[in-house]
């Protein structure tokens, strides 16, 4: 189906170049200050109707997608799926289909199933995000990701950053290592095997490598980013107890003193605490965790403002 005019898709980091993630982030700088404001609201999509369509439980994201819809003065249309006729047997396609007559500017959606955003995106008249499908990609995570990482390290272009934990089952590592290679850092990653396939070097075509350990990855490192265990698609025993996988693949203070001194800390959320991040490592000055979680407002207006027509910042 034809979309209108200017309207644009965010399926995932894959399909984006290196200048047009560099335009999202530097919107996303732009629009950064607004949530420092006494009166934390602008215009900019004044008349603009935004659905947040989740199929999956979700704090962060479907909040910051809903602020950061507010904070531009769109109206924001929160869809329960439990109580939807999703329910009753309707078919996503059909819901897609129904939503669409009803003339939204922009949906947002989050599902189980990988895919399912680009199936969106063939059916509607409106801009279609991915808040996450399944493990295969959650496009709006690494681009606040990279924010984080630019607002303290000043660049990305050749950071080593080492990506730990359940790299199988994480759309967040697959949007983040093709995110963070497209700018010119180098990517680690390590976690039990089960969790880190062999091939999953090939994801990119340059710019990451497998690592055998844990601490061979963090070693050096500039950025440590800590995956949750997603126990929610695991069909299997991926590793014996949680105890240890704490043991062996947990991020504590003596790994971190592996990574470059003035290493930063990243967690996409929820976390673990005890389990793939101690508490001290978490709560120290090193963790950008809370860091992430604002700038995700700011990730998400500059989303909301381009998949809606309007123009990226340059430089």
């Amino acid at each position: 189906m034809e979309k209108p005019f200017r309207r644009r898709d965010l399926l995932g980091i894959r399909e984006l170049s290196a200048a047009e993630i560099t335009g999202i982030l530097d919107t996303a700088e732009n629009f950064s200050e607004i949530s420092n404001r006494e009166v934390k609201k602008v215009p900019a999509l004044r008349g603009k109707t935004v659905i947040n369509l989740f199929f999956e439980a979700s704090t962060r994201t479907r909040t910051s997608f809903e602020l950061a819809a507010k904070r531009l003065s769109a109206d924001a249309v929160n869809i329960s799926v439990s109580s939807s006729s999703v329910s009753k047997g309707e078919t996503l396609i059909d819901t897609a289909m129904n939503l669409d007559a009803m003339a939204p500017d922009c949906i947002v959606v989050r599902h189980s199933s990988a895919g399912v955003p680009h199936q969106l995106a063939k059916v509607s008249r409106a801009a279609i995000v991915n808040a996450g499908d399944g493990a295969n990609e959650h496009p709006t995570q690494a681009l606040l990701d990279a924010m984080t990482i630019r607002e303290h390290k000043k660049q990305i272009g050749g950071l080593e950053v080492a990506i730990i934990g359940d790299i199988l089952h994480s759309r967040v590592a697959r949007s983040n290592i093709h995110l963070l290679t497209k700018l010119g850092a180098k990517i680690r990653v390590a976690g039990p095997g089960t969790l880190v396939p062999g091939d999953f070097q090939y994801l990119v075509e340059s710019g990451m490598i497998v690592c055998p350990s844990v601490e061979d990855a963090i070693a050096g490192a500039d950025v440590v980013m800590i995956l949750r265990i997603q126990r929610e698609r695991q069909d299997s025993a991926y590793f014996p107890t949680l105890r240890e996988y704490s043991i062996h693949y947990g991020l504590t203070n003596d790994r971190l003193d592996l990574a470059k001194k003035d290493a930063i800390v990243l967690h996409p959320g929820p976390m673990n605490r005890g389990i793939e991040i101690a508490s001290e490592v978490a709560d120290s000055s090193r963790s950008l965790i809370l860091d992430q979680v604002k700038y995700g407002v700011a990730v998400r207006m500059a989303v909301l403002y381009l998949a809606t027509g309007g123009s990226p910042t340059n430089g």
